[in-house]
């Protein structure tokens, strides 16, 4: 990869990246644009939301009062403290410059997907996981010649290769003048997220802290003794200046976990499961679902979770899981494939199933009564116990979403479909979707969760799925 420098980009203003990413279809010598750059991991207790669950409480009195009073400046009051507002200035994006970023050959670009991270070669800067960050690239930035050397031969968009400039990616054009296996080298600017905190410190000033570059996975700076987060101040992407959707007044510091009162949801719904878990009897646990479950991260921390409250727990831990796959493909799988439903889930006869399918969230109210009425009869029939786990919420515009605060209630049917559907069934439900829909609250855009940017929760994701599972279970006497 090429030579990687970065830069602070001020209060400037770029032509074509008012507000958005520009979709410029031409070529052109580097320029300078805005850019955002990528916040630190959550690393104290306080933050990471999705690692602890606790009853919530404001770190202070009443939430931080943050407004905008400039492109890049806010205005911070602290209700109660005596301390005056404080006007702090947010660090403009930063720019990142890659310079003769090597190919060894360009694929042919593919027009005819929709799915902008499939259509060419990814350009490393702007990679999450599998897939791109979309508008991190400036796309009047991007130039592809045949070597690194000035005099190199620079081949033209839309002639000789072709690329989708929101999403990063480059393919060649058969009838340009790039060959099948000729290495290029592309030189562009791209920019990353960033998540700054506001804070105040022991001796009640407010200052700002700084997070640092991350392409997909942004994450609060780590506190210093003494402070307290206030805000999050969200920076996802090329941008001319704040807007009020990307500041996260701190108002939970964590999950309000729902007090005990009267018996839990595994007393209730889960009484055999439980009853080995205290018991030491072997208890088999299928965590079934796609390529989230693929992972086997939220189900091995649930089983973690239930031998620490369960010390006698006899646990074993199977997982089918089918990535790009629902539970409509598992049922229409042939006797003998892969992935059979009556193979891989019936016939283990399982204990407890733990079904994971954000792959159904296209199904209606009614598509789920259907669908999961039938799985409900097979589970019954073999004597299994089921907890279905809402899904994590994904990428903002597939969600419908403009913001990623002020999202509590999460608005796929799927989801209404599934809650109607268990508490009519007396079925056990685990609410990742609750969990997922007030990370806003605790400050933390839920996409920065995603290693993927679309649908892949990180490691701090699948903890949201452990502890809404642990949740149902009542903690031993």
């Amino acid at each position: 990869m090429g030579e990687l420098k970065s830069r602070q980009q001020q209060q400037q203003r770029q032509r074509g990246t008012r507000g958005q990413f520009s979709h410029c279809i031409e070529s052109h010598p580097m320029k300078p644009t805005l850019t955002l750059s990528t916040a630190l991991l959550l690393t104290q207790a306080i933050a990471i939301c999705c690692v602890t669950s606790v009853t919530a409480k404001s770190p202070i009195a009443a939430p931080a009062k943050v407004q905008l009073t400039g492109p890049w400046t806010v205005s911070v009051t602290v209700p109660g403290q005596q301390s005056d507002s404080a006007e702090l200035k947010i660090p403009g994006p930063e720019i990142f410059t890659v310079t003769h970023e090597k190919f060894d050959r360009l694929p042919d670009f593919d027009a005819k997907t929709t799915s902008g991270w499939r259509k060419g070669a990814r350009l490393k800067g702007v990679i999450a996981a599998e897939c791109t960050v979309e508008g991190l690239l400036d796309p009047t930035s991007v130039v592809v010649r045949s070597g690194p050397e000035p005099a190199a031969k620079t081949f033209q968009k839309g002639i000789d290769y072709e690329a989708d400039l929101v999403s990063g990616t480059i393919g060649r054009l058969p009838e340009g003048a790039i060959a099948p296996d000729q290495p290029v080298y592309i030189d562009y600017q791209h920019t990353k997220q960033r998540i700054d905190s506001i804070v105040i410190d022991g001796n009640d000033r407010i200052v700002l802290k700084t997070g640092t570059p991350h392409a997909a996975m942004p994450e609060p700076p780590t506190l210093d003794a003494g402070q307290t987060r206030l805000a999050n101040v969200y920076l996802p992407a090329r941008m001319d200046a704040l807007s009020a959707d990307q500041i996260f007044p701190i108002l939970e510091t964590s999950y309000p976990e729902t007090p005990a009162s009267g018996s839990s949801v595994a007393e209730r719904l889960l009484p055999e499961s439980l009853k080995k878990l205290q018991s030491g009897e072997p208890l088999e646990i299928l965590a079934w679902g796609d390529s989230v479950s693929t992972f086997n991260r939220y189900q091995t921390m649930f089983v973690e979770s239930l031998k620490s409250r369960y010390p006698n727990a006899n646990i074993e831990l199977v997982t089918e899981a089918w990535g790009g796959r629902n539970t409509g493909s598992y049922l229409s799988e042939p006797p003998g494939s892969e992935h059979n439903y009556q193979d891989k889930v019936l016939n283990r006869k399982p204990d407890l199933i733990v079904s994971e399918f954000v792959n159904d969230a296209g199904l209606s109210e009614p598509q789920v009564d259907l669908r999961y009425g039938k799985i409900l009869a097979d589970f019954r029939k073999i004597g299994a116990e089921w907890i279905i786990l809402t899904p994590h919420y994904v990428r903002p515009s597939w969600m419908g979403f403009s913001s990623q605060r002020n999202i509590d209630d999460d608005p796929r049917a799927y989801v209404k479909g599934v809650r109607a559907f268990a508490k009519q069934n007396q079925i056990a439900v685990a609410e990742g979707s609750l969990r997922y829909g007030r990370l806003w609250r605790q400050g933390i855009p839920y996409i920065t969760l995603m290693e993927n940017n679309i649908n892949h929760p990180n490691v701090n994701g699948h903890r949201i799925f452990a502890d809404s599972l642990i949740a149902l279970f009542p903690k031993s006497e």
